[in-house]
């Protein structure tokens, strides 16, 4: 049984087809750009990559979707969910998408905004948040996921069997909410994701309240320098996971803040990205996810 804590969905948004994003954007979003000289460029050699749409469960959203295409690993592929930064399914996350593929992943990442709009082209952060991250409810992505996952499985090349979730800044927080949510999920690795903030109708539960519900093992990547989630929320967070006996570690990268693993970004911290990359990735094996 999943968790029906997340179960509100506001009246507009049931059983509505309207999608506001129905494409992704090409490139990087506006609001994150000049794009630094550190950008990584996964090539899509070997892999098939493209654009996919996703069904849910009142239309379709667009998704990027990247797996091993040639011989050198046998289908089908261990699953990853990759959640969007704030800027959506913009180049970064396709990259980081391939980057799995290129490991023998089935990665995939579905556009969450699409309902609520298109941030591509949104050159300020705050309007970004206003405008639409806001208004996404934490019961919608937790569904679209699970129609995610059940995509993925109907394609015949996905082994959602070996489920795992990975997520960046705005995802981050959604590792989380997905590992209290999910009774499939193997393993998650959530990335500088939100552990308070203030509750609401859209989002009823804090990462740390959710602490005790948490179905599978979650490895959690933050860094000290984070203005945005200070070092004594994460132990609040490390605490709450020990006092309720789940599976958990957190790593805090002492010189690394908020997007460390952005390497478009000047918040870049590239000994912290690869760092915390392997222990993902191990995570991942440990846990059944490989």
């Amino acid at each position: 049984m999943q968790d029906h804590a997340l179960s509100f969905i506001p009246p507009l948004e049931e059983n509505r087809r309207q999608f506001l994003v129905t494409k992704l954007a090409v490139g990087f979003a506006a609001a994150v750009c000049p794009i630094a000289a550190e950008a990584i460029h996964t090539d899509s050699e070997g892999l098939t990559a493209s654009e996919v749409k996703i069904v849910v469960r009142d239309g379709e959203i667009p998704g990027y979707r990247a797996m091993p295409g040639g011989g050198g690993f046998p289908g089908p592929f261990p699953v990853v969910l990759v959640v969007q930064e704030i800027f959506g399914v913009h180049e970064h996350i396709r990259d980081l998408c391939r980057r799995l593929a290129k490991l023998g992943y089935f990665a995939v990442a579905p556009e969450m905004y699409a309902r609520q709009g298109d941030v591509s082209q949104i050159q300020n952060i705050q309007d970004i948040i206003s405008k639409v991250v806001s208004k996404v409810p934490d019961s919608q992505v937790m569904a679209d996921l699970d129609d995610t996952v059940a995509w993925a499985e109907k394609s015949g090349q996905a082994d959602t069997a070996r489920l795992g979730i990975t997520g960046f800044c705005w995802g981050g927080r959604v590792v989380w909410l997905y590992a209290a949510h999910s009774s499939r999920l193997k393993a998650g690795a959530a990335w500088y994701g939100q552990i308070k903030g203030e509750a609401s109708l859209i989002r009823p539960k804090t990462v740390l309240e959710l602490a005790p519900e948490m179905k599978a093992p979650v490895l959690g990547l933050y860094g000290a320098k984070d203005q945005g989630i200070p070092v004594d929320q994460v132990e609040q967070m490390r605490a709450a996971l020990k006092a309720a006996n789940k599976t958990a570690e957190i790593i805090v990268y002492p010189d690394a803040g908020h997007g460390f693993n952005a390497d478009y970004r000047p918040s870049y911290n590239e000994a912290a990205a690869k760092d915390a990359w392997a222990h993902m990735l191990a995570w991942f094996r440990k846990y059944g996810v490989s």
